[in-house]
């Protein structure tokens, strides 16, 4: 089987939920929809077997075989972890959807489209051999999750939000297709695994740096990097659903999965690693420290996300050290990016999914209204608990095990002896450090918070209670598996990790058993990781508890210093500025468009004939001309004057019928009579249908024209003119190539069995051409007749009105 069809199951599925939801109005079209990534969990997770073992498995569907384009699947242990993540909690996610949105209000297919769309996005980017193919399922992440954020289009938030995830992610997008480009053309090919090949080829290489940079900016802005995250806040416009899968455990990590895959490639510069460790360890403090400032519950999850995904950021350029250093501590810290991987999206696709069911039983997110919920909702509690405290880094929890590994890594850091790392090295973990006591501190925020204490004197939107068991089964599976890889950390390491771990350092490995991680809670008491986790959570702990004293200082930062509000600048100026530019040139009239078109076609033509030095005229070969021919190019000359001067609609058209006949009299001079014939019945048809429509044209004027505007265009029409003439003398002078008019000749009667090759190119040669250009004028004609027939019924109606 050719499994990279499965890549397009979901957008095929995706076509048949419209019909569902109109065909089966008492069941929740979610329930059918759960078969998709459920049937892919089941079969991807046999793959397993393959990539613990360090293989992998290949499949291929031609494209443009011509330019080196083609959807290639390639599954090894770092793309099936993504696909086993995207498959397995999209089911959880497609689960929860049932429950929280109500079919009888929500526009179900919108959202299952959309989501099966994104979905089928997501496995072709984490899939994809072929760059070109990535770039494809990148950008339609882009849109789809600009469908999704906007889900509720008649919010003007979740307009906002989309807009501001596509621009910035696009963006993000269009300069990682230029890094490709440079890609291709330093390794010939746009195959990754060919990449990663001939990686060593490339240093040195003038396109490496800027490539490095492009490719980076794509997958910083798409994990929300910073200063690329403003955009992540704003989507938590999207229903929780969305959050849940998007911003949680796929979307965002897409660009992780592409520092990952790239990482062999680009390892070996210093720019790639600082860039890695260093924006990813600024995310992380940026991150945690704003969450802290939230007062929405999907807000405080939407900076803790960043900061989360900065730590991993963080660890992944931690571990491309590992490519100039002997100590194990960086492959280890390769190890732990991936673990920490997982772990986010275990505990926080729970926590975003008890976000949603506390707005849902409650009516609100606004965690000042919130609070006392405990008691009321005990099952929500204990997921939300489990969840933050693993986002916490605390035991027994996987969040502890990994966030230990992060602290150590950045330990190890300090000691690396290249890249001034030895001098400047001191800062990760100290930023590391504070950056961890904030996220100690907005886990405890988010939990206690909204369910410790009492219940706030002013009622809330709606009574709580309990969410219904159907809401609760998604978020209690994600949380018992965050309780569950605590205790069995190397099982999960050993099936997944370590697979993952051999795809990001392909050099370092050459089988599993060489990724000899032991994880373990315990290090000892005189880990160093221990006690800065025993100081970061006492130093949390007093500040969560005067969190009412200095959360205020927040406000000391005004609005319009911040990025959003650099953000919001930018776009309006920059609309203002396009609104000005386009009622400039945007007049609604035709003449002026046409008039910009020619002139950029005849000024760049004849620029590239004369820059390119491939002006050159060989007069040898033509057609001596005769009396006839001088005659009959002065009749034409002639008639084109008099359509162009014509004061009435009748001498137009004679004119212009004067031209045709007078083109069709050269094709009798140079003895092409087929040709001949074919502009006659032409021309003869045109001029009849000229006069049978003599009463419905326009009359003739000037448009409004002054004489500046006839100069004007008379240069822009006989520099045209000059062009189209200049490039037919170039062109039959310099043939790189034989013509293709003897081939004509000698098959058109062989094998199309006719005589006169004209009618044999356009019927046999040319039929599917021939054929839809019929398609098209049998389209238009009947657009004119349904326009005809309207404007007629029209009248009647008035006819009727005034009798």
């Amino acid at each position: 089987m050719n499994f990279v069809l499965l890549i397009f199951l979901p957008i095929v599925a995706a076509l048949f939920v419209p019909l569902l939801v109109r065909k089966l109005k008492d069941i929740h079209t979610g329930w059918f929809v759960l078969l998709v990534p459920v049937s892919l969990f089941i079969f991807y997770i046999g793959f397993l077997k393959t990539t613990m073992d360090g293989g992998h498995a290949i499949a291929e569907l031609q494209w443009i075989p011509s330019l080196g384009i083609s959807f290639v699947s390639y599954i090894d242990g770092l793309s099936l972890l993504f696909t086993l993540l995207i498959t397995g909690i999209g089911a959880l996610v497609v689960l929860y959807s049932i429950f929280y949105l109500d079919k009888r209000k929500e526009k179900l297919n919108h959202f299952y489209v959309y989501l099966l769309i994104f979905m089928s996005a997501m496995l072709g980017v984490v899939q994809s051999d072929n760059v070109i193919s990535l770039y494809l399922f990148w950008e339609l992440t882009s849109i789809s999750s600009f469908l999704l954020i906007g889900y509720w289009n008649t919010r003007d938030g979740s307009r906002f939000g989309a807009l501001k995830s596509m621009m910035i992610t696009v963006f993000g997008g269009l300069m990682m297709l230029g890094g490709f480009v440079l890609l291709g053309i330093m390794g010939d090919t746009f195959s990754i695994r060919e990449l990663i090949a001939n990686a060593p080829t490339f240093v040195g290489h003038e396109f490496f740096t800027l490539a490095l940079v492009l490719v980076l900016l794509g997958a910083f802005t798409k994990s929300a990097q910073f200063p690329f995250h403003i955009w992540l806040p704003d989507a938590m416009e999207a229903p929780t659903p969305v959050s849940a899968y998007l911003h949680s455990a796929t979307m965002v990590k897409a660009g992780l999965y592409l520092v990952a895959r790239f990482t062999p490639i680009f390892a070996v510069s210093e720019v790639w690693i600082w860039l890695v460790a260093g924006i990813g360890l600024l995310t992380l403090f940026w991150g945690s420290f704003f969450a802290v400032k939230q007062t929405d519950l999907k807000a405080i999850l939407a900076f803790s996300t960043v900061s989360q995904l900065g730590l991993i950021m963080s660890l992944l350029g931690a571990g491309a050290l590992a490519y100039h250093s002997d100590d194990p501590i960086f492959k280890f810290a390769t190890f732990a990016a991936i673990f920490h991987l997982i772990n986010h999206a275990v505990f926080k696709g729970s926590l975003f999914m008890i976000a949603g069911i506390v707005d849902h039983e409650t009516g609100t997110r606004d965690i000042r209204k919130l609070g006392g919920l405990m008691s009321i909702m005990p099952v929500s509690f204990t997921v939300a608990f489990i969840g933050s405290m693993s986002m916490a880094g605390l035991p027994p929890f996987g969040g502890f095990l990994s966030k230990e590994m992060f602290l150590q890594s950045m330990l190890a850091i300090r000691h690396f002896e290249l890249f001034n790392f030895a001098t400047w090295g001191i800062i990760f973990p100290v930023i590391a450090w504070i950056a961890s006591v904030f996220t100690f501190i907005y886990s405890f925020y988010f939990v206690f918070k909204t369910f410790a204490g009492k219940q706030k004197s002013e009622p809330l939107p709606t009574k709580p209670h309990e969410a219904p068991v159907g809401m609760l089964v998604s978020p209690v599976i994600l949380a018992t598996l965050v309780v569950g890889i605590f205790f069995i950390p190397n099982l999960i390491g050993k099936w997944f990790v370590k697979p993952a771990v051999m795809a990001v350092q392909p050099d370092l490995y050459s089988h599993p058993s060489e990724v000899a991680v032991h994880v373990a809670a315990w290090h000892g008491i005189a880990a160093p990781e221990l006690w800065m986790t025993v100081s970061l959570v006492g130093v949390g702990l007093v500040l969560f508890l005067t969190l009412a004293r200095w959360q205020k200082l927040y406000d000391i930062q005004p609005e319009y210093l911040s990025l959003n509000a650099l953000y919001d600048s930018a776009m309006f100026v920059s609309e203002g500025g396009m609104n000005k530019l386009s009622r400039f040139y945007m007049t609604g009239l035709i003449r002026t468009y046409l008039i910009y078109m020619f002139a950029f076609i005849a000024a760049i033509t004849a620029a590239t004939l004369f820059i390119k030095e491939a002006f050159i005229v060989d007069m040898e070969s033509f057609a001596p001309v005769n009396l006839y021919g001088v005659l009959t190019a002065i009749v034409l000359v002639i008639a084109v004057c008099m359509v162009l001067l014509a004061k009435t609609r009748l001498s137009a058209i004679i004119a212009l019928g004067a031209v045709g006949y007078s083109v069709a009299l050269f094709f009798v001079i140079f003895k092409a009579p087929d040709l001949a014939l074919t502009q006659l019945v032409i021309e003869t048809i045109s001029v009849a249908l000229f006069l049978l429509a003599f009463k419905h044209l326009p009359s003739l004027n000037n448009h409004g024209q002054t004489k500046r505007n006839k100069i004007g265009n008379l240069i822009i029409a006989a520099g045209v003119g000059i062009t189209v003439t200049l490039v037919a003398l170039s062109a039959h002078s310099q043939k790189l190539i034989p013509s293709i008019s003897q081939y004509y000749k000698d098959t058109v009667y062989t094998e199309a069995g006719g005589g006169n090759i004209v009618n044999v190119i356009l019927v046999d040669y040319r039929g599917f051409d021939t054929l839809f250009e019929i398609a098209v004028l049998s389209i238009a004609g009947i657009a004119v007749l349904a326009m005809i027939r309207l404007k007629l019924s029209k009248k009647e109606e008035n006819t009727d009105e005034n009798k």
